[in-house]
């Protein structure tokens, strides 16, 4: 809140030379002082009741009678900051905490801040018109004011600098928060409670000490969780995504979801059958599950919960990927349509950096999802640690402010607030699709797991809360204390109902699982396949006819008569051109984007994003051009049919973590969408080794879910340093298993080509993670010919076509990626006949069956396996492992803990070592 002390405690003339102001021209005031000289009915004595010969009336309209008598401008003005300050900062005070006291922010909201003292309570205000009240004594407006942000829900909206929606929340709270809760709503909400107790309480009894990572004190999330399913159902959405981490996922698996007790409980047993819509191999409390339910209105909806590892807030940028690749294929990018929800832990919330990165992302063009509702599941505690070891904030969510993102602190012992809560936040969201936050203040019966002793660390919170009844509990008395009779009734009707269904689970009676009706995107992921050994042997065709070839080559190679692209840029194509017509070849970049053209024109989607991707980070790529006048964008790739589909493209902010997340939920949602994500540089991947690590290599064996995803990463040794030059293959390479992902490093325009074709041709999917060249992107060895793209498919290795006579070869360099072009020169200026270069341009699955092939071919020869790499690192040691049938020896730079030079000198030394020692007898 500002200061305005030097404006409550001036001389009242000083407020009528502001209101002075306000009238000559309304921008010069500040927007607070602005708001109540427009609201307020008000006449100051020494203008008698005119300005400028003419009477003043409310909200700023001039009239020919004053209605109100003289006042007191400066003392009213005064209750006007403090109408202000409540709403700024009542949050700091309101009773959020049910087990402990909160802690004194200093909120200053005493009437001795505002220079009122309690003879003033009943003096009596304009100002009461701010809070819709009228004319009233200032006791009436306290009261008031503690009343709607002081008691179990604090907002906290300061950062929202749009009055629009500042003004929205301020009659939420005000108001509609004021309302009194129907009947039916309190039997809805008690029974998410007892159907949320009664799950834990059956899983305790039945599976005793076992790992559930219980909801346990924070029951009240489903009752929030169904109200917000039911609220945006009745607002128009039709899909819901949600991403937890394990705290409470098997409640809200069974009593949002639906998934029944004995699907559950089949897990704890390890007798689960593993399916795509449950996933294997992983921990109960990871999986995912998607459902189909009837909202309190009648209406359907779909729901979906992703699988997420125990990385907590990694989730996050998967669900606002799939969400926005849902809206994009299903929804006509219609984000009202779909609504994304992250449940967080208060420590994660605070903690990882994910959730700034994904925050960061919520609106920009690229990654934009109509806002996402964030609901914070806050048992004050991480693990073990205390919230004061663990933030430095006053608040687990103060990092919503960084997105004017809106937040509703509430006690989650208050069922009703907290349902009023999920309502205003999911009626906010589809009124200005942005992101808005829940804080649940709750806590956890146990310690971090149900085996764990809480006591250790936390002795005094544990002694509060072994003696705090559940929410459920709590409730029930409420309702039994403070409702209307028929409340009282429903609460014990329901505590036997409770009882009785407790008792039913328990004697294993079988429930009906939902009917689930399949959307279009997920019958395209069950017309695929799981892959076989059998489909790495070849690559599927992936050529295209020559008119698509023509058609495309051509698109790419022009623009709308009244644009003016950059000279540089203009050159580049025109060079292109050049290159096609004289010499019938296709360049690197332009093999890419043709690439990308043609599954457009075949009706599949494509999407790409990274930093500085439409240029490329070496100016390469250029698919979007920009008007060097204007500074228009033209996007080459969209402009060769009207049928096709959009080439959608974007610059990413500067994370990986989150991005890379987002584009593998992005693919995740839609098996027809070429999805990549370029790093800057390939080691920058290393900021995304979580999302790398635990969903891309790894989902379709803990989960089975299948995913296309690409990843380019830019690779090579040219000087450039530690930090520049691997993208870290070795890392790739040794998490390889189970064909579960494909590890590129190709060297020629053509197969770039195919390998991107073969994403989305294949009846299976796989993750492609490609080595990219940097230097080599302008090498005209890189360069194919034209009949390479309509007359061929992928080849994962290539012979060497300047060996003449296989029999005179006495020594095979095989090798990927860059260093091909450095043995090659080599080669040629040498003119060795008796030396071959095999490239290896897929390496994971390994091609054995072409590899044994050529060690057939050239059987006098020796081998060796020749890369930039340090010895401990690149293809080496996995291909020592792994590589069967075939003796080889290793020619590489020495171990190393760096993963290069920084000196261009060594490096040059080092290089040429490598290429002498390949080449010597």
């Amino acid at each position: 809140m500002k200061d305005f002390q030097y404006i409550t405690n001036a001389h009242p003339a000083y407020i009528e030379n502001l209101y002075n102001d306000f009238i000559k021209n309304p921008e010069t005031v500040d927007a607070d002082m602005r708001s109540f000289f427009e609201g307020f009915d008000f006449a100051v004595s020494n203008y008698n009741g005119t300005t400028n010969g003419k009477s003043v009336a409310g909200n700023g309209v001039l009239a020919d009678q004053i209605a109100t008598p003289a006042i007191q401008l400066d003392k009213e003005f005064n209750v006007y900051q403090l109408i202000l300050a409540y709403r700024r900062k009542g949050h700091l005070i309101a009773i959020t905490n049910p087990i402990r006291e909160r802690k004194d922010r200093k909120a200053n909201l005493g009437l001795e801040n505002f220079g009122f003292s309690e003879a003033d309570l009943v003096s009596e205000f304009e100002a009461g018109k701010f809070v819709g009240l009228g004319k009233t004594s200032l006791k009436n407006i306290v009261a008031h004011l503690q009343k709607c942000y002081t008691t179990h829900v604090g907002i906290e909206f300061s950062a929202v600098n749009s009055r629009k929606k500042r003004d929205y929340l301020i009659n939420a709270v005000e108001h509609t928060m004021l309302q009194p809760v129907p009947l039916e709503q309190k039997k809805r909400i008690l029974q998410k409670l007892n159907e949320g107790v009664m799950f834990e309480k059956f899983l305790h009894t039945k599976y005793i000490g076992q790992k559930r990572f219980s909801l346990e004190g924070g029951e009240t999330t489903i009752a929030a969780l169904d109200a917000i399913i039911n609220t945006a159902s009745a607002n128009g959405v039709q899909e819901v995504v949600i991403g937890m981490a394990h705290r409470g996922r098997l409640n809200i698996l069974a009593n949002i979801l639906g998934k029944t007790y004995e699907q559950i409980f089949s897990e704890f047993e390890g007798t689960a059958t593993p399916d795509t819509t449950m996933g294997s191999g992983d921990v109960k409390y990871h999986l995912g599950f998607s459902s189909e339910v009837e909202t309190d209105l009648g209406n359907k909806i779909n729901l979906k919960l992703c699988p997420n590892p125990s990385h907590l807030e990694a989730v996050d940028p998967v669900v606002v990927g799939f969400a926005r690749s849902k809206a994009d294929v299903l929804y006509n990018s219609d984000f009202d349509k779909i609504l994304p929800i992250l449940i967080h832990g208060d420590a994660s919330v605070a903690g990882q950096g994910v959730v700034y990165e994904v925050l960061q992302m919520c609106n920009l063009k690229g990654y934009y999802t109509g806002g996402t509702i964030h609901f914070v599941i806050n048992n004050q505690i991480g693990f073990t640690t205390d919230f004061d070891d663990a933030r430095s904030a006053d608040y687990c969510t103060s990092i919503a402010a960084m997105v004017k993102a809106p937040v509703l602190h509430v006690n989650g012992d208050d069922p009703e607030m907290v349902v009023k809560a999920v309502q205003i936040a999911t009626q906010y969201r589809q009124e200005f699709n942005n992101d808005i936050f829940v804080d649940m203040v709750c806590y956890r019966k146990h310690g971090h797991n149900e085996g764990d002793e809480p006591k250790f660390t936390q002795p005094q919170l544990y002694a509060l809360i072994d003696k705090h009844l559940n929410p459920r509990e709590v409730y029930t008395q409420y309702l039994i204390q403070n409702g209307e009779a028929d409340a009282q009734e429903l609460a014990k009707d329901m505590e036997k109902q409770f009882l009785a269904d407790l008792q039913e689970r328990l004697d294993d009676v079988k429930q009906h699982p939902l009917p689930y009706t399949f959307q279009k995107p997920e019958l395209w992921w069950k017309s695929l396949r799981k892959a076989t050994p059998a489909d790495f042997d070849k690559s599927p065709a992936t050529a295209v006819s020559e008119s698509n070839f023509k058609l495309l080559f051509e698109g790419l190679m022009k623009w709308p008569a009244d644009f003016k692209p950059l000279r540089k840029v203009e050159k580049l194509l025109q060079d292109k051109i050049k290159l096609f017509n004289e010499e019938h070849k296709i360049d690197w970049a332009t093999g890419e984007l043709m690439a990308y053209g043609s599954l457009l024109i075949e009706g599949k989607d494509v999407r790409m994003s990274g930093q500085d991707v439409k240029r490329g980070t070496f100016s390469h790529r250029h698919s979007v051009l920009y008007d060097e006048i204007t500074n228009a964008e033209y996007n080459r790739l969209n402009h060769f049919t009207e049928m096709q589909a959009p080439f959608r493209i974007y610059n990413s902010l500067l994370s990986e973590y989150a991005v890379l997340g987002f584009e593998y939920g992005y693919s995740m949602a839609n098996p027809n969408a070429l999805v990549i994500w370029e790093a800057q540089f390939g080691d920058f991947c290393n900021g995304a080794q979580t999302m790398i690590d635990q969903f891309i290599v790894a989902a379709e064996t803990k989960w089975q879910r299948m995913n296309g995803v690409v990843m380019l990463l830019p690779h090579g040794y040219e000087g450039q340093g530690p930090e520049h030059s691997s993208a870290r293959m070795e890392r790739f390479l040794q998490m390889c298993a189970e064909m579960n992902i494909v590890i590129t490093n190709i060297t020629t325009a053509a197969n770039l080509f195919h390998v991107l074709r073969r994403q989305l041709t294949w009846s299976f999917r796989k993750p492609l993670i490609n080595f990219s060249p940097k230097a080599n992107l302008r090498h005209p060895g890189s360069y194919s010919a034209a009949s390479e793209f309509t007359n061929s498919r992928f080849r994962e290795v290539l012979d060497d076509d300047f060996i003449d006579d296989a029999a005179e070869v006495k020594k095979v360099l095989f090798c990927s990626g860059k260093i091909y072009f450095d043995l090659a020169e080599r080669q040629l200026k040498d003119n060795r006949k008796d030396v071959a270069i095999v490239r290896v341009e897929q390496i994971h699955p390994i091609p054995q069956k072409q590899l044994d092939e050529l060690y057939k071919k050239y059987s006098k020869a020796i081998w060796h396996w020749v890369q930039e790499e340090p010895l401990n690192m690149g293809a080496a040691t996995f291909l020592r492992m792994n590589l069967k049938n075939i003796n080889f020896f290793i020619i590489s730079r020495i171990q190393s803990a760096s993963t290069a030079t920084g000196y261009a000198k060594i490096h040059a030394k080092e290089q040429t070592e490598i290429i002498d020692t390949a080449f010597s007898i």
